[in-house]
């Protein structure tokens, strides 16, 4: 792995080994009973990455890829400012879902 970049504008007060571990699947933060499969973020080259489906709840199927900056904190690596796109081209955006990589666990932002 690269060196990450320090965490400088991570709060220390945060313990990101509290936070639970990732779920297959999970909520996503956009709401409207959106499902989110198949996130298995991987570090390289100083970013987090993975490909996922994003199910609405009448079962349309989005595919995505997203892309967050990988940052050494706590003795783990913190995925943040995620930005995802879908495969085909068609949408783009930012999510403020974080991810805690550590010992080999992920774990998902409460927030």
């Amino acid at each position: 792995m690269a060196a990450l970049p320090a965490a400088a504008q991570a709060p220390a007060s945060e313990d990101y080994e509290r936070w639970a571990p990732l779920t297959d699947p999970f909520p996503s933060t956009g709401g409207g009973g959106i499902m989110i499969h198949d996130y298995d973020p991987v570090v390289a080259d100083g970013r987090c990455s993975t490909r996922f489906r994003a199910i609405e709840p009448n079962g349309t199927v989005y595919r995505n890829s997203i892309v967050f900056e990988a940052t050494q904190v706590q003795g783990g690596v913190l995925c943040s400012q995620g930005r995802w796109r879908s495969e085909d081209g068609t949408a783009a955006g930012t999510t403020p879902f974080r991810v805690f990589i550590k010992d080999g666990i992920k774990r998902g932002s409460p927030d």
